[in-house]
């Protein structure tokens, strides 16, 4: 009898064991509880407003427009978009820059609203660019915006469509 108990108790220790193992091999903090979005542009989700796919698309050297989606993490307030800059030391300019209000839970995209902002520079496409978002209530996000050609998705952002040939490595055949 008391072997009995004993495999029944030792089944059961097994069987707990086997259904909390996968559990336990997550940890507290499994990747597949994050946002992973596997994009060009930059994401910065640390603020009240969320800024997202952030890209400044050039169809040739030294301008482009800066577009992104901004989207409003309360669900009661409104926010502003006040403005964007070049970060200090950054050889950019930034376009006058129409503050954007966002409705409580509301997101807004630069490209597809025909919002996108002039920046020009010393950039091209590969490069990136420090640029500042401003906030209504005085909050700044500082981001590091990639470069990207106006071609493929981007077409038409920055005017006409850009080159979207990539020179094949010296060496290569």
């Amino acid at each position: 009898m008391r072997a009995m108990h004993l495999r029944r108790s030792l089944a059961l220790l097994t069987g707990t064991l086997v259904l909390t193992a996968p559990l336990a091999a997550c940890g507290f903090d499994p990747a597949t509880n994050r946002v992973n979005n596997i994009v060009p542009g930059t994401n910065d989700r640390d603020s009240s407003v969320d800024v997202l796919g952030a890209v400044i698309v050039s169809a040739e050297e030294g301008s482009g427009t800066f577009v992104a989606s901004f989207a409003n993490n309360d669900l009661d307030e409104e926010a502003t978009v006040s403005g964007l800059t070049a970060q200090e030391g950054e050889d950019a300019q930034v376009a006058d820059f129409t503050p954007i209000e966002l409705a409580p839970n509301e997101l807004v995209n630069l490209a597809q609203d025909d919002q996108g902002v002039e920046v020009q520079g010393d950039f091209g496409p590969g490069d990136r660019v420090r640029l500042a978002v401003e906030l209504g209530g005085g909050e700044v996000i500082d981001i590091d915006v990639p470069v990207m050609p106006n071609c493929d998705e981007f077409e038409g952002i920055d005017g006409a469509g850009g080159d979207c040939e990539v020179a094949e490595p010296e060496g290569s055949h």
